[in-house]
């Protein structure tokens, strides 16, 4: 790896000991470490206000109307003290990267150019907190679908009547598929929204619409002008300043620069709307961006459903080998339109937002009829192609034909180069993480643009799984089936679990390959997890008279799939999808009815063969227990948890929490909360890192968080507990000395509790009892002194007190004895302390060849089991027998 520099690619400043470089396709710190990032979006949660979730139809559209809500108290509560117990536990996880979701709507929800300033400062103190627990973090400027309110997230609700619609009437035209509307508005049952059917509406009228407007309203709307301003301006414009306010606040804190905050991403999976669509008479055949499943109208019938005429259309099941018409559905709107009356602007002006509307732009009728891409009347489409081709090369000379529609190039890349811009003028060191639309390869950026500080942030789910939510003994090369790789699909079909493994990995790697487009920059992959609510969540205990509740196996082995792929050759950094406070599941992450929240509050207590001939099936329990009580005697969750009684129980008081007496109930709740909390972790960390996750053997990994030299390849078998790194050392890669404010530093591993905790930590005896051995701390809760631990905050209705636990994590992660490894290694040192394995070698001297050293690392005391390992539920099992270690593919 070549040497980091001593002073920026960006700015020509010094760097300073917490820089990040990005360098040689890796992330770099200022020694010269290669840097595995690894971590969440945290959060899944943030897309809505508190308390709002998207199956919640009451205030929806009232609320929107009169100017949102706040967004205060995402991602986390810091008030109620819940922040600190959720970053702990992330962190004893080993994750040290957070991709930071905020949305459009969260800035600047009350109307054009109203920011939410406390809503900004809020933010900043969760930042703070982040840094404080030792995260690095990028922003992630989110949308799906472009807003709540038309089934996503992202935009605020005013940007639909900026646009001349009228969201309330999506649900009758089918425009947009709405949670807390489905099936009907009239009469929802937001619980049977089939799952993946919100990614439907990118095939839909107000998606396709809206980002056409975004994007390219300047060459395909021209009349659609407000307040002076092109509609593509006057939203970009917007949406730019709200981020770029949000980047300027994070400035002006003067502690998280680069210290915490690293960059920022471009906005989330970007829609290309109708550009460059061929025919609007036509849906393509390829399964490609937008899901076939459900209802599924062409361009044509979407625009004659939102001017309230009544369309039969395609009907689409998703099963195993994908979608697969089933017939049609006749859609009629009862005459409704998406588009916004006229009398909603009396003299062009909109009597709440504000805005001046052209005279050009008619209001009530479908502004592409008004640029003659259909005759409203007969329903005919004038220009079917109008899409298609570059309006400034129409109609041009007969040997001169009109050029296609590049959607990345012509409309993507222009808006990212303003966004980078204004991003830069607060954050000049910021990192850009370039997301180009799904699967689609970065264009070619100038290094006037990137400036040496650029990430490629592709995004990757295994989509068979995803949609189907069910993990199959076969799966699909989608990658390369988007690519062309394959002259048939079936030549992509991988069938066993070593095939498809290998596949996924493969799929990442070309990810990994699409960085160079750039440049010599790294690759993280912004998104990437598994839904948990499998086979009718069958995890959950809704099945088979509870048989399978706490049984994550199928989870465990699709997440270990994806992730797994991230290591070997590739080396990949990548933040999980997802981690939400407030899962549950009954509504999972509140969101569209996705779930794949790591944790859940409704999965601890529930616990299944976590350690050694121990098999623990609790009932329904909560988070917290009292000093001396059973495993069997946690206080019951929800509606039975007696708090006055739990304290009553407790060895606890006023006094010991060091609060006096002038305290309110709901403080003395909230700080004894966080001490049962705290008491989990001196108690047992192993109980703390695993209670209410799900999967965790999957996404607690060991890997090099730091490292001499470059990985050749990481290997890890969940079932084996068999960790193995490769690593080359060339003498470029000396570490520079002063670098990093590190004494000794060298080579970092993070080595999970979750899979070598210490076998002391897995004896039942030791979850209320004292165990003292050499070099073993005392593990039996103690009363702590809160006198300390609570810092003092203004008085407010909800809360005066703040229980900070950032110290006592950090203590309690770099204890001795923790975790119980056997390792090997072919030349070197190495010590652990907490869940960090440091490992020092030799680096060749100046004309010497570069050299390749190996490390492994087993569990002394053998693999802790699961019982569901013992049960084995492998529905493939005769394929690996055919095709024990090799691809395998139906030709």
């Amino acid at each position: 790896m070549p040497r980091v520099p001593s002073i920026s690619p960006a700015t020509g400043q010094a760097t300073t000991s917490s820089y990040i470089h990005t360098t040689d396709c890796n992330f770099v710190d200022n020694a010269g470490r290669t840097l595995l990032l690894r971590g969440v979006n945290l959060s899944g949660s943030s897309k809505a206000p508190l308390d709002k979730p998207s199956y919640v139809l009451d205030g929806l559209w009232d609320d929107a109307e009169r100017g949102g809500k706040s967004f205060i108290y995402r991602p986390l509560n810091l008030d109620d003290g819940t922040a600190d117990v959720h970053l702990a536990r992330l962190r004893g996880w080993g994750f040290n990267m957070l991709r930071f979701p905020i949305t459009w709507e969260a800035l600047e929800h009350e109307g054009p150019g109203i920011f939410d300033d406390e809503f900004m400062d809020y933010t900043i103190r969760v930042l703070r907190r982040c840094k404080d627990f030792g995260f690095k973090v990028y922003m992630d400027p989110h949308q799906d679908i472009w807003s709540r309110f038309s089934g996503g997230s992202g935009a605020p609700f005013w940007t639909l009547a900026a646009c001349g619609i009228e969201p309330r009437n999506f649900t009758a035209t089918q425009a947009a598929i709405i949670h807390a509307e489905y099936p009907a508005a009239h009469d929802p049952d937001p619980g049977a929204l089939p799952a993946m059917i919100w990614s439907t509406n990118y095939g839909r009228l107000l998606s396709q619409t809206i980002f056409t407007l975004f994007f390219a309203g300047g060459d395909f709307a021209p009349k659609c002008i407000i307040d002076g301003k092109n509609i593509q301006d006057y939203l970009q414009d917007h949406y730019i300043e709200a981020m770029g306010l949000m980047a300027d606040r994070i400035r002006d804190a003067g502690d998280l620069l680069d210290d915490c905050v690293i960059g920022w991403d471009s906005m989330n999976e970007p829609f290309e709307g109708l550009c460059g669509w061929e025919d609007l008479n036509v849906s393509p055949t390829t399964q490609g961006s937008t899901l076939r499943k459900g209802t599924h109208p062409s361009p044509a019938q979407s625009l004659r459903l939102g001017m309230g005429q009544v369309q039969t259309v395609d009907n689409f099941t998703f099963g195993a080998f994908g979608p697969s018409r089933n017939g049609s559905v006749t859609i009629d709107p009862k005459g409704y339109k998406i588009w916004s009356d006229p009398d909603t602007e009396p003299d062009r002006v909109h009597p709440k937002w504000g805005w001046t509307r052209d005279p050009g732009w008619e209001l009530g009728t479908c502004i592409w009829a008004q640029h003659g891409v259909w005759d409203i009347e007969t329903g005919y489409m004038l220009l079917p192609e109008y899409f298609r081709y570059l309006p400034s090369t129409r109609g041009g000379r007969a040997d001169e034909p009109p050029l296609e529609v590049e959607f990345i190039g012509e409309y993507w890349k222009p808006h990212w180069e303003v966004f980078a811009a204004r991003i830069r003028e607060s954050h000049p060191e910021a990192i850009m993480f370039i997301q180009p639309p799904v699967f689609a390869m970065p264009p070619v950026i100038g290094e006037d643009q990137l400036k040496g500080r650029a990430a490629f942030s592709g995004h990757y789910y295994d989509g068979l799984t995803l949609v189907t939510r069910h993990w199959n003994w076969f799966n699909a090369d989608a990658l390369g089936l988007l690519r062309g790789k394959y002259s048939s699909p079936l030549q992509a079909v991988k069938i066993g679990e070593s095939a498809i493994r290998k596949s996924i990995q493969e799929q990442l790697g070309v990810l990994k390959g699409d960085a160079l487009i750039l440049g010599q920059y790294p690759t993280i992959i912004g998104e990437i997890g598994t839904p948990f609510d499998m086979d009718d969540k069958r995890s959950y205990g809704w099945t088979d008279k509870g048989k399978y509740k706490g049984d994550y196996s199928r989870q465990e082995k699709a997440l270990d799939a994806s992730l797994n792929a991230a290591d070997g050759p590739n080396a990949i950094n990548y933040t999980i999808w997802t981690y939400c406070p407030d899962h549950c599941h009954d509504w999972g992450d509140g969101w569209n009815m996705e779930d794949l929240s790591l944790w859940s509050s409704d999965d601890l207590g529930v616990r299944k063969g976590l350690g050694p001939g121990k098999d623990i099936d609790g009932e329904d329990y909560g988070d917290y227990r009292l000093a001396g009580e059973s495993q069997a005697g946690l206080l019951k969750r929800k509606e039975s948890f007696n708090i006055r009684a739990a304290y009553a129980a407790s060895t606890f008081s006023l006094a010991t929490l060091g609060m006096g007496d002038a305290v309110s109930f709901d403080e003395l709740r909230m700080a004894q909360r966080m001490e049962l909390d705290m008491m989990r972790w001196r108690d047992n960390p192993f109980h703390f890192l695993t209670e209410g996750a799900r999967a965790p053997r999957a996404f607690n990994r060991p890997y090099p968080a730091k490292l001499v030299g470059h990985s050749v390849d990481i290997s890890f078998d969940i079932k084996k507990a068999y960790f193995k790194l490769v690593v080359q050392v060339a003498p470029e890669d000396a570490l520079k000395p002063g670098g990093v404010d590190e004494e000794n530093p060298g080579t970092e591993i993070f080595v999970p509790l979750v899979h070598y905790a210490h076998p002391r930590l897995l004896s039942e005896t030791n979850e209320t009892t004292s165990t003292s051995t050499e070099g073993s701390p005392s593990r039996a809760p103690t009363p702590t002194n809160f006198a300390g631990l609570v810092e003092s905050s203004s008085r407010s209705s909800s809360s005066s007190q703040t229980v900070t636990m950032a110290a006592d994590i950090r203590s309690a992660l770099a204890e001795k004895n923790l975790v119980d490894v056997d390792v090997t290694t072919s030349v070197g040192a190495w010590s652990i302390e907490g869940q960090t394995l440091r490992w020092w070698y030799d680096v060749p001297k100046e004309g010497e060849e570069p050299r390749q050293y190996t490390i492994e690392i087993r569990r002394k005391a053998g693999v802790i089991k699961s019982m569901y390992e013992q049960e084995e539920y492998s529905s493939w099992s005769w394929f690996d027998n055919v095709c024990p270690s090799e691809s395998c593919a139906i030709m």
